[in-house]
């Protein structure tokens, strides 16, 4: 498929389903889902690779820019606070890795890591399995996609919004029934917080549960929320600010891969 400037792909993993989304910065439909894929429960790299490879099999990509967009319950996310007098890149590797095996009990030598790096402040680390970064990036090779990056789906609403959220707001992201807030430290990314929203829940409940997270992290409750993915109608009003809309009637994996899309 010829593609015009400004069009991108945009890839959906979860553990259920992949999708395929093609965006558009200029012209005609912004974000078109062109293909899914469900998975089987539990399905592994292998699994995964093959349902990409079947998304990707009735076009022709080739040299497309794309995006991978990975859920967050296959992602892992930590704060790191460097080493005293950290001055290589390999120290601040070295950290994470250490803080990762601390909170979650295994080496981190079976995970692809990246992080905000920073010598001076605590900074934030991500992390996915080595064996499905690789499968996914096999697969984009075999296709001959650009690849842009693997990310974590958080991490992509974080990269697409943080510059825009205010001194006194919290960053929000809202998908398939989960809300993960961004509490912003400075330029950086402070801590993430994720909560299954009960069903029914209404404006009155997010104030109240922003309220208590900020209780947890001892820190001021925002002024006001700045939201972005599948955000309920019956949050939105003057403490709410939605910074973007999912498209309307789309499944999950869909509105997975659109995350922290320009389009």
């Amino acid at each position: 498929m010829r593609r015009r400037f400004g069009q991108g792909l945009r890839i959906g993993v979860s553990g259920a389903a992949i999708a395929l989304v093609k965006t558009s910065r200029w012209g005609g439909q912004r974000a078109v889902v062109v293909a899914e894929h469900a998975l089987a429960q539990g399905a592994g790299a292998q699994q995964v690779a093959y349902a990409l490879r079947a998304v990707l099999a009735d076009g022709s990509w080739s040299r497309w820019p794309a995006c991978v967009i990975v859920a967050d319950d296959l992602a892992r996310l930590w704060q790191v606070t460097p080493p005293a007098g950290a001055a290589r890149m390999a120290d601040l590797e070295a950290a994470a890795a250490l803080r990762f095996q601390q909170l979650y009990g295994e080496p981190a030598s079976g995970w692809q890591i990246a992080g905000s790096w920073d010598p001076a402040r605590p900074f934030a680390a991500a992390a996915m399995p080595r064996a499905l970064h690789d499968a996914l990036s096999l697969v984009a090779a075999e296709h001959t996609l650009s690849l842009v990056n693997i990310v974590p789906q958080f991490i992509a609403g974080w990269n697409r919004w943080c510059g825009l959220v205010a001194a006194d707001a919290w960053y929000g992201l809202v998908h398939d029934g989960v809300l993960t807030f961004g509490i912003p430290d400075g330029a950086g990314l402070g801590a993430a917080r994720a909560s299954q929203v009960p069903a029914g829940a209404d404006a009155s409940w997010l104030g109240a549960h922003a309220a208590r997270e900020a209780l947890r992290l001892g820190v001021a409750a925002p002024a006001r929320l700045q939201l972005s993915g599948q955000v309920p109608d019956n949050w939105r009003g003057d403490a709410v600010q939605v910074l973007d809309d999912t498209g309307a009637g789309w499944s999950a994996a869909a509105a997975l891969a659109a995350t922290g899309s320009r389009a």
